[in-house]
């Protein structure tokens, strides 16, 4: 299951996956193995793909938190993400995870961890440390979102949305849509004009189903795809299959352009940056490709960003931006100490800035030290980010992986016509109920 494309796809693989990681009986915990107690350096064990994280790490180990390292040095391990779950699994069995390591690939997995004592409370710990502030509310509120409390760091934190042709939108003559019924006659707009209104990839269906999800958020409210999980509600209730229904009616009316079905997504994403498309849903992480000058041609400053708008008459609204914090990481509580503490209050205090700077990443972290040469559009973002209290979701957060499939390969037959809304949703309903 992907949620980003090119590079940022494997960061977030199987996010909502692994149904059956919740069940894990994590045995021999304190017998057997090294214990985790008073650790002898900073550990920190990492997915190798996530370079960013660990050339932030060692950028504060050698600046603004040098003397949290020369009380306990950072120390990296890496391991690939594909051998991650079962890593920290033999390393729990063990009693012997590290300080500091990425919290895997699916909540379910941290849940289990946190149950037998292996994840710190960072609402409590960054509180004790007077150092919660330094955390945007947007962050803390997706975190809970995913994994039931704040117990992982946001190293990571995208917001998603629609990137706009700001060009496109002047020469035709159309305001920035504020509700779905606005976003519909943008659209016709753009037909009109010969323009592809929406550049989206149905190869990777997971574009698609975001307009499904926030369509969800907007219009029964923000706890819509909680109240399927919990077994309140069924994607097969008229304002669920609604939410479908009125995707599947951007295609009907050929506003994803032609081919869809076949587009995969960094052919999606050039569509956008060649000027050929008005509008493409994606998440934040996708600033890094508008900084590819080479293959953003209508350039950043022509860019802007929007939240998916407002269904008139539904229980959410477009202050609650539909967010992800990529692969997380976590503290073992069980190797916190004073020192690990002042680690924790000197990461939160200039995680933020220091990202940014290092590698351009936006972080759940604020940045309390300027940055220089942030890029308007980037800037922008974070301002949002700044300015969100509540968060949601995407449609397949909180399904299993093989309702996940499900849903992600039926997108393209959705917006082609291929089979209906009513279908889409009693197919990966199914998958849940089973």
């Amino acid at each position: 299951m992907s949620f980003t494309p090119s590079r940022s796809r494997r960061k977030f693989a199987a996010v909502g996956a692994a149904a059956g990681v919740a069940a894990l009986v994590l045995s021999g915990c304190g017998g057997g193995g090294q214990s985790s107690a008073e650790p002898a350096d900073f550990s920190l064990l990492v997915n190798s793909e996530n370079n960013e994280l660990v050339q932030s790490m060692e950028a504060l180990a050698a600046g603004q938190c040098a003397d949290a390292n020369s009380a306990l040095a950072l120390k990296v391990e890496t391991v690939p993400q594909t051998n991650l779950d079962q890593r920290l699994q033999l390393l729990a069995g063990q009693d012997g995870l590290p300080v500091q390591y990425s919290a895997g690939n699916a909540p379910a997995l941290t849940k289990t961890l946190a149950e037998s004592g292996n994840v710190v409370d960072f609402q409590d710990k960054l509180t004790e440390l007077d150092a919660i502030s330094n955390i945007e509310p947007a962050a803390i509120s997706t975190i809970e979102n995913l994994y039931g409390g704040f117990n992982v760091l946001p190293y990571e934190y995208n917001v998603e949305g629609i990137w706009y042709n700001k060009q496109l939108f002047t020469e035709n003559g159309v305001d920035v849509p504020e509700t779905w019924e606005d976003l519909q006659a943008a659209a016709q707009t753009f037909a009109d004009a010969g323009i592809t209104p929406f550049s989206a990839s149905g190869d990777q269906g997971w574009p698609i189903t975001r307009l499904i999800g926030n369509y969800l958020f907007r219009s029964v409210g923000p706890d819509a795809l909680q109240k399927v999980a919990d077994g309140e509600a069924k994607l097969t209730d008229p304002e669920y299959v609604e939410a479908a229904q009125a995707v599947a009616d951007l295609g009907a009316k050929g506003y994803f352009g032609q081919g869809v079905g076949s587009i995969d997504t960094d052919t999606a994403a050039n569509q956008f940056m060649n000027g050929s498309a008005a509008m493409y849903y994606m998440g934040s992480w996708t600033l890094g490709d508008f900084k590819d000058a080479e293959r953003n041609k209508i350039g950043s400053e022509n860019i802007g960003f929007m939240p998916f708008p407002n269904v008139d008459g539904g229980a959410g609204d477009s202050s609650q931006l539909a967010a992800n914090v990529g692969l997380p990481v976590t503290f073992n509580e069980k190797a916190y100490t004073d020192e690990v503490g002042t680690w924790l209050s000197c990461i939160a205090e200039n995680y933020g800035s220091t990202a940014l700077d290092v590698s351009g990443k936006i972080s759940g972290f604020k940045q309390n030290t300027p940055v220089e040469g942030t890029d308007p559009l980037t800037q922008e973002v974070q301002e949002r980010i700044s300015a969100t209290d509540e968060t949601v979701l995407w449609f397949e957060a909180l399904m299993s992986t093989k309702a996940t499939n499900t849903s992600q390969t039926n997108a393209a037959p959705l917006v082609t016509g291929s089979i209906s809304a009513e279908d889409f949703m009693a197919k990966v309903q199914q998958d849940l109920d089973s």
